[in-house]
């Protein structure tokens, strides 16, 4: 396997006129780690810190941010509102217990790239990327996830991402979360294969197909400070990038699901004027199903 690094230079080091607050619980108070923070109708996004802090530089200094976390109430907030923001836990309605008696004996793993395919890491920025899983027949007789197993490139020790499962809705799109809270995950330091365990969630596959992506946490322990030269210009700047690098992997896929701007964005790959199949750069994410 060749591995090919491509950095793209998404976040700059801005200090002025930047936003700063803190992200609680309405009811304890307490903060609240990890919330996709993100500017209306613009490209730029943040994260809280595990205190609840965050800071962000809107372009437009009269915009709304919009907060989201899982098992919390979406919320828009106008900027200059933004110092304290509370968050309401959402309610659920619980369904039926129902006890399977689970074997575990078979397992098979979906979604692997070949080996012999060029591993690109992408600085995604403030985007959350998605990988297609489509439903088998077969899966019947290993209906549970088991394992997630992320390719990742990672000079820190302990990076962390934010992972997320979407069932598909109506239109073919990433839809609703399978989960109801936050799954973080820490990425080991290196170019390597990173293999977590998901059976306590006891989730199982959806029969109209599952997205699985990451989202970057944009947080101060992920940050890494790099120098960027102009040798026509003889200048230097510095800026920060986010660690870890999730890998892409390319894939004969017609469709690829970015989350930007606060929605989805359907990209079509095929082209009316060509014979070849349309291929994509997809994140290097695999599934293990057990029964």
């Amino acid at each position: 396997m060749r591995l090919t690094i491509t950095f793209l230079l998404l976040f700059t080091n801005i200090l002025s006129a930047q936003i700063k607050g803190v992200v609680k619980d309405s009811i304890s108070g307490k903060p609240i780690p990890y919330v996709n923070i993100l500017v209306e109708d613009e490209n730029i996004r943040t994260t809280s810190e595990e205190n609840g802090e965050f800071t962000i530089n809107p372009a437009n200094k009269k915009a709304n941010l919009i907060f989201s976390a899982l098992g919390f109430e979406k919320k828009k907030v106008s900027v200059s509102n933004a110092k304290v923001v509370l968050l309401k836990e959402m309610s659920y309605e619980l369904d039926d217990v129902f006890i399977s008696n689970r074997k575990d004996e078979k397992q098979i793993e979906i979604g692997k790239i070949d080996k012999s395919e060029i591993y690109q890491a992408f600085e995604n920025g403030p985007t959350i990327d998605v990988k297609f899983f489509p439903y088998q027949v077969s899966y019947k007789k290993t209906q549970y996830l088991k394992n997630v197993t992320i390719f990742a490139d990672s000079r820190i020790e302990d990076a962390t991402i934010k992972l997320h499962f979407y069932k598909v809705d109506s239109d073919g799109f990433p839809g609703e979360e399978l989960m109801n809270k936050d799954i973080i995950l820490t990425l080991k330091n290196g170019v390597i294969k990173n293999k977590y365990n998901l059976s306590k969630y006891n989730l199982t596959f959806p029969k109209t197909g599952l997205f699985v992506g990451f989202e970057k946490l944009l947080i101060q322990k992920n940050t890494v400070e790099k120098t960027q030269t102009n040798a026509s210009l003889n200048t230097t700047k510095k800026y920060n990038t986010y660690l870890p690098y999730v890998l892409y992997g390319r894939a004969e896929k017609d469709f690829l699901f970015t989350f930007t701007k606060g929605k989805w964005i359907k990209q079509d790959k095929r082209s009316a004027n060509s014979s070849e199949k349309a291929t994509i750069d997809e994140p290097a994410i695999n599934l293990i199903l057990t029964n």
